[in-house]
């Protein structure tokens, strides 16, 4: 019986298995002959960073507005507690199109990079502190605090009774305390982490943004002291309105902003940015010691312009880096420090890259524009450098910096009769490229899309 069983089953099964066959070729065939089908919504779809950059265009100012309009407000009222012409120069200065610019790349790149670090956990930890313990507007107090200085009050009356006690021998006043240490057996309730919610700004970075922009609006207070309005001389130039406020005011008000900058770097609690900072201070000097042309000096002589063209496009460059790429760049590293990223981390190479090289071609897209609006005695800029090239009657003006008389008329027809104003743009866009470049190297958000943003923003600067 069990033998007749597995003579019937043997061929039933053998059967089977050539339908199945059959049955697999004719579904091969029919699968050679479909089209590929495109992918379901449900399944994940590769998108290059080009398409992404594409898609998604960030406003960076609109990212960052309510830090700037802090930035704005406290920088009005510190310039108005000072003098009440200097709250009105500020204004101007802020009414520009570039205004804020070194404080969007700031918070940009703090919001870009912040939780990447390896010591972020650390700086969110202590700036958790600092708020709890009513430290965070410490920025924003008089600078005359009690345990650094015995005396009375800048918002103390100026009158007699003010001054009638002798000032006496100041007793020992306990510090705040460091933050206590980082806790490592409960998760943090304030921080999460960068997977699931891009980290806040930290308030160090916020006001690292404000001691920048003091910094700058101190240089453009420097770069207006030029002759006194008695002597000054007729320009050229149609456009000229003469300055606004006299030197003393410029003066003063730079000093102001560059030493209340310090006592607000000293606060931020990092050696290294202090050293970033500081250096940016003292490039924008050496910017304009590149500026001023001849230097006579009793011991060493006099130094002169260069004499060629190849000596003239590096002095033009060093020049820019100096008074616009340094700070951009330093400050966008300094940045990324403060967000917790250690020696060694390349973000931080990433920012002063990307920094450096917005600097540049903004300063370079500024000159493009701004070649009709020559002065005597002015730094040669690009325009004038490439139009030399094409036009070398303009080499002689060049060398006197346009202070012979009609100079300005000529170099500006020479100027406009070039390529010299699109090769300027172009390598404007030439430098604002390699800083895009460098933000591949930064994982994908929205901030980083915005300063992808930013520059076309600064090289289409109108």
């Amino acid at each position: 019986m069990r033998t007749s069983l597995l003579r019937v089953a043997v061929p039933l099964v053998r059967l089977q298995a050539t339908k199945t066959r059959i049955r697999c070729r004719q579904l091969s065939a029919v699968a050679h002959q479909l089209q590929p089908q495109p992918k379901t919504a449900s399944e994940p779809i590769s998108i290059s960073h080009e398409q992404l950059r594409t898609r998604s265009r960030p406003n960076p100012h609109i990212l960052v507005a309510a830090e700037l309009a802090h930035i704005r407000k406290c920088m009005l009222n510190l310039l108005g507690a000072a003098h009440p012409g200097l709250a009105e120069v500020a204004q101007h200065f802020f009414a520009q199109p570039s205004s804020q610019l070194r404080s969007i790349v700031i918070l940009l790149f703090a919001r870009a990079t912040n939780g990447l670090g390896r010591n972020w956990e650390q700086k969110g930890w202590e700036a958790e502190c600092e708020t709890i313990a009513g430290r965070a507007d410490e920025f924003d107090k008089p600078l005359y605090l009690s345990d650094i200085l015995h005396e009375w009050n800048a918002n103390m009356p100026d009158h007699s009774e003010s001054f009638e006690s002798v000032f006496e021998l100041q007793e020992a006043i306990s510090r705040p305390p460091c933050p206590p240490p980082l806790p490592t057996t409960r998760p943090f309730q304030n921080l999460t982490s960068r997977q699931t919610t891009a980290p806040s700004l930290l308030p160090t970075q916020v006001r690292l943004a404000q001691i920048m922009e003091m910094i700058h609006i101190a240089s453009l207070f420097h770069n207006d002291i030029g002759p006194t309005l008695d002597c000054a001389q007729p320009s050229e130039s149609p456009n000229e309105e003469g300055p606004v406020y006299g030197n003393n005011l410029a003066i003063l008000g730079g000093d102001f902003l560059l030493g209340r900058a310090s006592w607000a770097l000293s606060r931020l609690g990092e050696s290294e940015v202090v050293e970033l900072v500081s250096s940016v201070i003292s490039n924008q000097v050496e910017g304009e010691f590149l500026q001023m042309g001849e230097v006579r000096t009793p011991a060493a002589g006099a130094f002169s312009a260069p004499k060629n063209l190849p000596e003239a496009w590096e002095l033009y460059l060093n020049q820019t880096y100096m008074k616009t790429g340094s700070l951009m760049g330093k400050a966008a590293r300094a940045s990324v420090i403060l967000g917790g990223c250690e020696q060694g981390d390349i973000l931080r190479e990433v920012a002063y890259l990307y920094g450096r090289n917005l600097g540049i071609a903004y300063q370079l897209a500024q000159d493009a524009q701004n070649m009709k609006e020559l002065q005597p005695g002015q730094f040669v800029t690009g325009p004038a450098l490439f139009a030399s090239e094409e036009c070398p009657s303009l080499v002689p003006l060049i060398e006197r910096r346009f202070t012979g008389r009609g100079d300005l008329k000529t170099a500006i027809q020479c100027i406009q009769t070039t390529s010299a104003v699109e090769r300027t743009q172009a390598l404007a866009h030439l430098y604002a490229e390699k800083a895009r470049g460098f933000l591949g190297l930064i994982p994908d958000c929205e901030s980083k899309f915005a300063l992808d943003t930013l520059l076309d923003i600064v090289i289409k600067r109108t």
